[in-house]
């Protein structure tokens, strides 16, 4: 591990997912040296498809063009349009709205798929596995001493916990007992499945699998207090279903956790009353499910994501509900600007003191919440709108087509239509006056 003296700050990485991968891409791709701790024995990925948008896409190509080209290795171009496309499940089975997202856009796979091939990017010596934090400390030198389960100590410059939506660093930052520290239940749950395509054409038919008009067929049936995904991914050999369903019940399980067993007839009754198309798609389901809880942050926001040298991204910053399809999207977002900023230390660190250095990483942080805070914010309402909307539960749209298209597409936009480069160059604009013309030697 790097000293106070050297040219280059180090930093710790607190969780392995794709938030915390793709940090460790971005910096090992700029010369900032790191290590990454992941509390299980490997790489795993919680959660079955995951598709990127195409911000997070052009986010990927400015951190490494090696890892756009390992995520189009596990996720290859169609070179088709794509579409959105919401079905009145409720009424007709027919399509009713459009979105236009774009050529070879929005790409997805199975999330344990993209884990594995990014992951093999990183060199085994700045991976640690085993590793759950348990403590952050600044020490007088101002790094940072991070105590693990296991009783070994960890030391870095900075500190990002990329450690989820139950995030670890995130209390030890906001303080245990703020409630913001913790998630809360959305009045929303979902059941979760990869369903062979063999069985879902059988079901759905060529139109609404991977046949119909150059489109991979992403499909939202939506209604009244529920909606229902499907669209192929691991290059068509499966389709992904995903069942959202309003809950107006507190959340419990004996254990505390979001997940808990599940059943086809509990899916199934959720749709009794929609058309019999769509309550025929619940027979392509296992009849053992897992049923997620969503949670979020919106109830109790994080009101900053850094204290001193640590900060949190991803899930661990700003953790929204999966109705926009943008939450590994703008974790990729946290993990380029971070890696942005962390470059520009690095640059500024000959002849400094240790005071100086610590300055430098406390300027980064700053410019990093002060860029990232506003959208990723406005990220966790806009999500619970969507499912309102796809939900019929805005009462200003309730089932009408016109107006529910004019109103996701607004929110989807502002996702989609983020300009990397020049996120990236207000975060470096933000990173300056924040540090000031001079520091102490």
């Amino acid at each position: 591990m790097p000293s106070a003296e050297s040219n280059s700050i180090h930093v710790a990485i607190i969780g392995g997912g794709i938030t915390g991968i793709i940090l460790a891409l971005g910096l090992q791709k700029r010369g900032v040296d790191f290590t990454l701790y992941e509390r299980a024995a490997a790489f795993t990925e919680i959660g079955a498809g995951i598709g990127f948008s195409p911000n997070a896409e052009r986010a990927l190509k400015v951190i490494d063009p090696e890892v756009y080209r390992v995520y189009k290795q596990v996720a290859p171009s169609s070179n088709v349009e794509e579409y959105f496309q919401w079905v009145d499940g409720y009424k007709t089975n027919e399509v009713a709205a459009r979105l236009y997202i774009g050529v070879d856009a929005f790409q997805g796979g199975r999330r344990a798929d993209f884990v594995d091939a990014w992951s093999k990017l990183i060199p085994e010596s700045n991976v640690k596995f085993n590793k759950e934090a348990v403590s952050i400390a600044h020490k007088e030198d101002g790094r940072v001493a991070i105590q693990f389960k296991d009783g070994t100590v960890g030391e870095a410059d900075v500190v990002v916990g990329c450690d989820g939506i139950n995030s670890r660093v995130r209390q030890l930052i906001l303080g245990e007992a703020n409630p913001a520290s913790y998630p809360c239940y959305t009045n929303k749950y979902c059941f979760r499945a990869l369903v062979p395509m063999e069985k879902a054409r059988e079901v759905l038919g060529e139109e609404r699998t991977t046949g119909g008009d150059k489109s991979l067929n992403r499909f939202m049936y939506i209604g009244p207090n529920a909606h229902y995904i499907t669209y192929p991914v691991a290059k068509g050999q499966f389709m992904n279903v995903l069942l959202v369903i309003s809950d107006p019940n507190p959340w419990h399980t004996e254990d505390g956790k979001h997940t808990t067993i599940g059943s086809k007839p509990e899916a199934l009754q959720a749709f009794a009353d929609w058309h019999p198309r769509v309550k025929g798609m619940a027979d392509m389901l296992p009849d053992q499910l897992q049923k997620w809880a969503i949670f979020d942050m919106f109830d109790n926001p994080a009101p900053y994501y850094y204290r001193g040298s640590v900060a949190v991204a991803g899930d661990a910053a700003h953790a929204a509900g999966p109705h926009l399809g943008s939450g590994a999207g703008f974790g990729i977002e946290d993990a380029l600007v971070l890696a942005t900023l962390l470059e520009a230390v690095n640059a500024r660190l000959e002849g400094l003191s240790q005071k100086a250095r610590v300055e430098l990483c406390h300027a980064a942080l700053v410019a990093y919440n002060n860029v990232r805070y506003d959208r990723t914010q406005w990220l966790v309402g806009a999500t619970r709108e969507a499912c309102a909307l796809f939900h019929w539960q805005d009462e200003e749209v309730g089932s009408d087509f016109e107006k529910f298209l004019h109103k996701i597409s607004e929110r989807f936009h502002k996702i989609w239509d983020n300009d990397i480069d020049e996120m990236v160059k207000v975060a470096l604009g933000e990173f300056e006056p924040v540090l000031g013309n001079k520091l102490p030697n």
